[in-house]
């Protein structure tokens, strides 16, 4: 289901120079016992980022996910970007979460950077669901444009392939265009403000418990700590 959208976005990666790097062993691919489902992650080296992780889960008609984050440069204070899409086949239902994840709710910092969000969320009415944000804490990690979808086939074959196109486009143009202005972060508060964002995620991320339904509880606690948010480990 999402294979063309793991293609565009890794194919994206490369042309900006990335370099594929190590998962932490054990946690690049895994199948579950029933041999129903398998899971498979990359971790890029990008110019400009210091982290971008892609995750692809494959659980046949039950469920498909990709999953992606990317966190610039220390010395970038730009939004991360986040993607979460989940298909369940036999519902024939989508999720769908394409946001630019800033670091702050500051107006100054939304207006720097998040005129190209707002402009996909005028364009894209099936991906401005604004039922989401009663599932989040609108004042942490999540902006109000987010791109939100809970819908069907039509969304997943008409709507999804356009907006995320646009989406990965958009974040670039994001990326470049912040990488020639000063931050208005400093470096060591945007280290803190990334490693909080890792704690905060780890604590309420919803895939966590269906990576444990699949993979067991030993392989996903890691999986979380180690690959999906490095910096909540334990000290």
């Amino acid at each position: 289901m999402f294979d063309p959208f793991l293609e565009e976005l890794q194919t994206g990666i490369q042309a900006r120079g990335g370099i594929s790097v190590e998962v932490p062993a054990g946690l690049e691919h895994n199948q579950s016992q029933k041999g129903s489902s398998t899971i498979q992650s990359w971790l890029w080296q990008v110019p400009g980022f210091r982290r971008w992780r892609v995750t692809r889960l494959d659980a046949g008609d039950s469920l498909q996910v990709l999953n992606s984050v990317a966190y610039p440069d220390f010395d970038l204070d730009h939004p991360l970007m986040g993607v979460d899409l989940l298909w369940f086949g036999a519902r024939q239902k989508l999720v769908a979460v394409l946001d630019f994840q800033p670091l702050v709710q500051d107006k100054d910092y939304l207006d720097r950077h998040f005129d190209g969000l707002k402009d996909l969320n005028a364009r894209f009415p099936d991906l401005n669901g604004e039922e989401t944000m009663r599932s989040f804490d609108p004042n942490q990690y999540f902006s109000s444009w987010l791109l939100f979808c809970r819908g069907g086939s039509e969304e997943a074959d008409r709507s999804l392939p356009k907006a995320f196109s646009a989406f990965l486009k958009a974040y670039w143009c994001l990326h470049d265009e912040a990488s020639k202005e000063p931050s208005s972060i400093s470096p060591g508060d945007v280290e803190r403000l990334q490693n909080a964002y890792d704690v905060y995620s780890a604590e309420r991320d919803p895939a966590h418990g269906l990576f444990t339904s699949h993979f067991g509880k030993e392989w996903s606690d890691r999986f979380l700590h180690e690959f999906l948010f490095p910096a909540s480990q334990p000290a």
